[in-house]
């Protein structure tokens, strides 16, 4: 199976328009257009009866005391944790891309909806525990929110699209559902996984 993400190469950087924040030279970063980007799957093997869509961000700081602090960095040697941009289960098996900007097209302050979508059930990403506590964004994200890094992070942060075929038509996964339960429910499905991967940094000391 392969998978092919739409606006840059394989391994390269995330453009901006894809991005939940920019570099802002005044006050680090600027809310962006958080376009989902295009999405294409193909040689689908046989057997698939359903897919499963994320993207995860394997390089987000498993503390968070200097995340986006004056005068402190986030070290490069930090262990790390995922942090899921996009959940999107059950794709039906006629559905093989998702066009830009088709699920996310600007920030909604105070999340997105989960559940049923022309393109599967949609989970929530960890932008909806991110910003708990947050009086003016507080709220249960679904579906695609693009990538917004600490911008004093001393590591690169490296971004997976990653699609599941699957041999069941649905996961069965009812009510919220997150990116770890989801690719936990895919465990013994698994017919074949394809990849794309992405870059991006807000930090302008990082390549």
């Amino acid at each position: 199976m392969k998978i092919e993400v739409s606006g840059f190469a394989n391994g390269s950087p995330i453009p901006g328009k894809f991005a939940f924040c920019v570099k802002d030279p005044k006050n680090h970063v600027a809310m962006s257009d958080n376009l989902n980007p295009g999405v294409h799957w193909s040689e689908i093997p046989a057997g698939t009866k359903s897919f499963l869509l994320i993207l995860v961000d394997k390089d987000v700081p498993s503390q968070g005391d200097k995340v986006n602090k004056e005068g402190m960095t986030v070290p490069a040697d930090l262990p790390r944790v995922d942090f899921y941009h996009w959940v999107l289960a059950d794709i039906p098996l006629n559905i093989t891309e998702i066009s830009e900007g088709a699920v996310s097209n600007g920030i909604t302050a105070r999340g997105k909806n989960t559940g049923k979508t022309p393109y599967g059930v949609c989970g929530f990403n960890d932008y909806t525990g991110w910003f708990t506590g947050d009086n003016d964004m507080e709220g249960v994200y679904g579906g695609y929110d693009g990538p917004c890094p600490p911008w004093n992070d001393e590591r690169l942060h490296h971004y997976t699209f990653r699609v599941y075929a699957l041999d069941v038509t649905s996961l069965g996964l009812s009510g919220a559902f997150n990116g770890q339960t989801a690719e936990k429910a895919t465990k013994g499905h698994v017919l074949e996984i394809a990849e794309w991967h992405g870059t991006y940094t807000l930090n302008p000391q990082v390549g």
